[in-house]
């Protein structure tokens, strides 16, 4: 199936008050839903798992103490643009060309910051807020996963 086609659909599901949507094509089939925890509504697509037969019952885990580490301190001092997909992290739009936006530089909201590469798609990522990027937390040429911290502009 072609990923214009699944990235057509899930604009479509954000749009609506479609919760779940399942489409075949031939051999292919997809299945977006969303997930009612997720609170930007972001769609959730599964490709057909069987749903596991049994649960065991498990003593929940104890969690340890949370130690914050260096990321979530920066987030916690300014606003953190968030990548929209998994892919590659890209500074610049070409290994030759200045980089998009600097420590220090003031960004507006709608202005392109980096591109995020998923699936040999270059994907420019644009600001959501306006102010002053005070923190790049990706690594140029680095896989960055759904809802990565790229930067924090405060």
């Amino acid at each position: 199936m072609d990923i214009r086609k699944v990235k057509k659909l899930i604009e479509l599901l954000e749009e609506s008050d479609v919760e779940e949507l399942e489409i075949h094509e031939g051999d292919d089939s997809v299945r977006i839903s969303r997930r009612r925890e997720q609170t930007a509504g972001a769609p959730y697509i599964s490709h057909y798992a069987p749903p596991p037969m049994h649960q065991s019952a498990q003593a929940p885990e104890t969690p340890g103490p949370v130690q914050e580490d260096s990321t979530q301190q920066a987030i916690q001092k300014g606003h953190a643009l968030r990548s929209p997909m998994v892919g590659t992290f890209y500074e610049a739009p070409s290994p030759t060309a200045d980089v998009f936006v600097k420590i220090g530089q003031s960004v507006k909201a709608g202005e392109v910051v980096c591109i995020v590469e998923a699936m040999k798609m270059m994907n420019q990522i644009e600001a959501d807020k306006s102010g002053t990027v005070t923190e790049i937390l990706a690594e140029n040429g680095q896989p960055v996963e759904f809802d990565q911290p790229l930067l924090i502009i405060s």
